[in-house]
């Protein structure tokens, strides 16, 4: 979305598609009960078009390869053929303890980059990662739970397919109104992590 905002901005576009899918039963190692009980499949997609109303707020990226080990597919391909261990392989503390710092800090870099309190985000979209980090990370923020969508116990982890999934839900159920501040905030592998402010 952080992209798609900068090409519409820059006029090289006025309507932008952007698809979040994900295949993990493709990844899993159903033998590992510690991760494969985690993710699913799912695809979701948010169109953004010019408008002279606000919409896109304000936006963080950050990437840090130093902890890719701790959430990877440690597979390569080599001349053609696969390499190594194909499946996703996570090491679970770590992966908390990172999330919920990184996703505090950009949450409140973004909030800041746009003079906005946490109190006056409407609700919280975050990565449908597990439930634990997201409360862990809104609890961090100071937002209360109940301002948290939270869809993980219906799809699983769907990585990047999470936030619209989410975002669809709250929706259609009338939960995200127009005029409402948004915060959506997401961490992957890699390790990369962002927020992203909108305005319904």
């Amino acid at each position: 979305m952080t992209v798609a905002d900068a090409m519409i901005r820059g006029t090289a576009a006025k309507t932008a598609l952007v698809i979040g899918a994900e295949i993990f039963s493709r990844l899993l190692d159903f033998r590992d009960r510690s991760t494969c009980v985690l993710f699913g499949d799912g695809a979701g997609a948010v169109i953004l078009k010019s408008s002279a109303e606000p919409g896109i707020l304000g936006s963080a990226l950050h990437a840090d390869g130093r902890y890719s080990d701790i959430l990877a597919v440690p597979a390569s391909i080599s001349e053609g053929g696969l390499v190594g261990d194909p499946f996703v392989r996570m090491d679970g503390p770590a992966v908390f303890k990172l999330a919920v710092g990184a996703l505090q800090a950009v949450s409140e870099e973004v909030a800041a980059q746009c003079g906005l309190a946490m109190s006056d985000f409407t609700w919280v979209v975050p990565h449908q990662a597990n439930i634990r980090i997201m409360e862990a990370t809104a609890r961090k923020l100071g937002v209360p739970l109940d301002r948290l969508v939270a869809t993980v116990r219906e799809h699983g982890n769907t990585s990047a397919a999470s936030i619209p999934l989410a975002l669809d839900q709250a929706y259609r159920d009338g939960r995200i109104r127009r005029g409402d501040k948004v915060l959506m905030h997401a961490v992957g592998a890699g390790v990369t992590w962002g927020a992203l402010a909108m305005q319904a």
